[in-house]
């Protein structure tokens, strides 16, 4: 039996503070507000309990996020697409930021399992002033559990409309792109951190975070296998590939330290989550 999950969240300020209302249908839930920082900002954590998606599977993401507010949306564990039996499996998140908007998407890991057929969809809609950071971070099969990715798909789409787009679909079959030198390497890790505005930043601000950035992966061990670019006035993104998971999850906490402070001036304080 496949599911259909749906999330609405829609964040306001009320009072001097960032809260949240949600609607859902299907099994997908937001657990209470956190305030581990004060009221500016409303930390929640996203919980599908069947754990993980199967052929015919759609979850449905929306956030909305008020002039003024900032949200914090994490996961407790990582997505899983597990292998399907015909049809595909889709998540799809839309993240839209009024005027003055902040936001931070961190879930956790996407797993693709061998034999999957998976689509992960993000598309940003933000208004001028308006601000994100967000990532994706990838893994094809469990190769260190012995369940490598030797069948199915995996494709990605992640996109401010007009702005950035990135899209492209790994089949576990296409060797020279799992294995090229000039594709993934022999990597079954690959992740995505982007800082996203509804406004064109200053050269300046662009500039410097770039080489805050590019200073920190050169000191890093990962550092050889991740470039950090700004393709638009809009948009400045890392990207990295691995073997692991957990090396590319504790450098992106480690870069969004950086950008948290650089961006925003505020100091980053972890979903307690991440620590449990």
């Amino acid at each position: 039996m496949a599911w259909l999950a749906r999330l609405e969240m829609d964040y306001a300020v009320s009072h001097g503070r960032s809260v949240v209302h949600h609607r859902h249908d299907g099994p997908l839930r937001v657990l209470r507000s956190l305030y581990p920082e004060g009221g500016a900002v409303c930390h929640n954590v996203l919980v599908h309990p069947p754990g993980g998606l199967v052929g015919g599977d759609t979850l449905d993401i929306r956030a909305h996020v008020a002039a003024g507010a900032h949200a914090l949306v994490t996961t407790p564990g990582a997505t899983r697409f597990y292998r399907a039996e015909g049809a595909s499996a889709v998540q799809q998140t839309q993240l839209t930021l009024e005027t003055g908007a902040r936001m931070e998407w961190l879930p956790l890991e996407t797993i693709a399992y061998s034999g999957c057929e998976a689509h992960n969809r993000l598309e940003l809609q933000l208004a001028p002033g308006a601000e994100l950071i967000g990532w994706d971070v990838t893994a094809l099969g469990l190769p260190h559990a012995g369940l490598p990715f030797v069948a199915g798909s995996y494709s990605q789409h992640m996109a401010l409309p007009g702005v950035w787009l990135e899209q492209g679909r790994i089949a576990a079959g296409d060797t020279w792109l799992m294995d090229g030198p000039l594709g993934l390497d022999g990597q079954r890790c690959l992740a995505s951190l982007f800082f996203v505005t509804g406004s064109p930043m200053a050269r300046e601000r662009r500039d410097a975070a770039l080489e805050l950035t590019r200073a920190l992966l050169e000191a890093h061990p990962l550092g050889a296998r991740c470039g950090v670019t700004s393709p638009q006035e809009q948009v400045l993104v890392l990207r990295a590939i691995a073997p692991l998971v957990e090396p590319v999850m504790q450098l992106w906490q480690q870069v969004w330290h950086l950008w948290r402070a650089h961006f925003w001036g505020l100091p980053a304080v972890a979903p307690r989550i991440w620590s449990m």
